[in-house]
C-alpha cells in the first residue's frame, strides 16, 4: 500500500433532490467564467471594451463544446459503435469526452462569427483570450480526476493517483495522474504567453499561437504516459500526431505573421476609450440603454459602433513599459478536453 498518494473521490456527481451536479460540468464552468473574466482584463488593456469577450463567448463555447464532442466520438468511434456499446453514450457530454482539438478548432470559427458581429480584428481577440483558455483547460482537466479516468502508467510516486473504480475496465490501482501533470503544464503556458506577451508585445495572433504551440509541447509527452486505448500511426498516438503537425502550424505562423506584420495592434475596438467604455464616456450598458443613439448628436459617436454590456476598471492607465495593470496583474492570476469513461479520452 502506498504511504502518499491523490485519492479520488468516491463519486463524481452530486444530487440536489432530482437534479444532479457533476463535479465535471462545473470544471468546465468554472473555466468559462475564468476565461472571460481574465480575457475581458486583457482586451480592455489593450485598447478593447468590457463586456466585448463575454459578448464573443456567447459564440466561441457552443461552437467549442458541440466540435470537442464530434472529435472525440469519431477518434474514439469503437466506444459507442461496437459490440455491445450503446451508441446513444455518445451523446452523454457529462460522461466525459471532450477533444480539444475540436474544441479550439470549432470555438474559433464561433469567435470569429462573434467578432465579425462586433467588427473586431479576430487575431486581437485570440491574443486577449488565449491565457484564459489555458486556465480553463486547467480547471477543466480536474473533471477528468471527478470521473476517475485519464491517468497514465502504474507508478509508485507519492503524487501517484489512486483509482479505485473498476466500472468499464478500470483496473484499481496506483498511477501517474496524467490530469494533473497536464493541468499544471496549462497554468505555465497561460503564465509563458503573458509574460512573452509583456516582454514582446506580442500582436496579429502572435500570442493565440505561442499558447498553441506550447499546449502542443506539452501534450506530446504526457501522451507517453497513458495506457488507455488509442490509434496508432507509425508507432505514435494519433493525438501525438496532431500535437506535431498543430506545433509546427503555429510556430510557422509565428515567424511569418512577424515578418508581415510586426509589432502590435494600435486599435483594437473602433470606439473604446483607454477604461473600456466608449469613446464618448458613456458604459456599454448606458450604449444598451440608448445612449449610441444620442452620441450620434455629439463628437463621442465614432463609425455608429454599437456600445458593449459592461463597464471596465477606471485606473487602467499605461505603465512606464507600456504595459497596464491589468497586464501585470494577471501574470499573477493563475475544452477542456476529457476521456470517456475508463480513462479514455481523445
Amino acid at each position: 500500500m502506498e504511504l502518499a498518494y491523490i485519492p479520488s473521490p468516491s463519486r463524481g456527481v452530486l444530487h440536489l433532490g432530482h437534479v444532479p451536479l457533476r463535479g465535471y460540468a462545473f470544471c468546465i464552468i468554472i473555466g468559462v467564467f475564468v476565461a472571460v473574466w481574465l480575457g475581458n482584463r486583457r482586451w480592455i488593456a489593450r485598447g478593447g471594451r468590457a463586456g466585448t469577450v463575454a459578448d464573443i463567448a456567447v459564440w466561441a463555447v457552443p461552437f467549442g463544446l458541440v466540435g470537442g464532442r464530434p472529435y472525440h466520438v469519431i477518434t474514439d468511434y469503437e466506444l459507442y459503435f461496437s459490440a455491445g456499446r450503446d451508441w446513444v453514450d455518445a451523446f452523454k457530454v457529462w460522461q466525459g469526452g471532450l477533444g480539444i482539438w475540436g474544441a479550439i478548432a470549432l470555438g474559433a470559427l464561433g469567435a470569429g462569427i462573434g467578432a465579425r458581429r462586433r467588427g473586431i480584428p479576430m487575431p486581437a481577440h485570440a491574443d486577449a483570450v488565449a491565457p484564459g483558455i489555458a486556465l480553463a483547460q486547467a480547471i477543466g482537466r480536474w473533471g477528468n480526476w471527478f470521473n476517475q479516468e485519464l491517468y497514465g502508467r502504474r507508478t509508485d510516486v507519492p503524487w501517484a493517483l489512486h483509482i479505485t473504480s473498476s466500472a468499464d475496465g478500470r483496473v484499481p490501482g496506483y498511477y501517474h495522474p496524467t490530469f494533473l501533470y497536464e493541468s499544471l503544464w496549462c497554468v505555465g503556458v497561460a503564465l509563458l504567453v503573458i509574460w512573452a506577451d509583456r516582454r514582446f508585445r506580442l500582436g496579429h495572433g502572435r500570442a493565440f499561437a505561442l499558447y498553441v504551440a506550447a499546449y502542443c509541447v506539452g501534450r506530446f509527452w504526457i501522451e507517453y504516459l497513458r495506457v488507455d486505448g488509442a490509434h496508432h500511426v507509425l508507432g505514435l498516438r494519433l493525438n501525438n500526431w496532431t500535437a506535431l503537425v498543430v506545433f509546427l502550424l503555429a510556430v510557422t505562423y509565428i515567424v511569418v505573421s512577424a515578418k508581415k506584420r510586426p509589432g502590435r495592434e494600435e486599435v483594437v475596438e473602433p470606439g473604446a476609450s483607454a477604461d473600456g467604455t466608449a469613446a464618448d464616456g458613456t458604459s456599454a450598458a448606458d450604449g444598451a440603454d440608448g445612449a449610441s443613439g444620442k452620441a450620434g448628436e455629439g463628437e463621442g459617436k465614432v463609425g455608429g459602433s454599437d456600445a458593449g454590456p459592461g463597464t471596465g476598471p477606471a485606473d487602467l492607465t499605461k505603465t512606464d513599459d507600456g504595459a497596464t495593470p491589468a497586464e501585470d496583474g494577471a501574470g499573477t492570476e493563475v475544452r477542456a478536453e476529457t476521456g470517456s469513461a475508463g480513462g479514455k479520452k481523445s
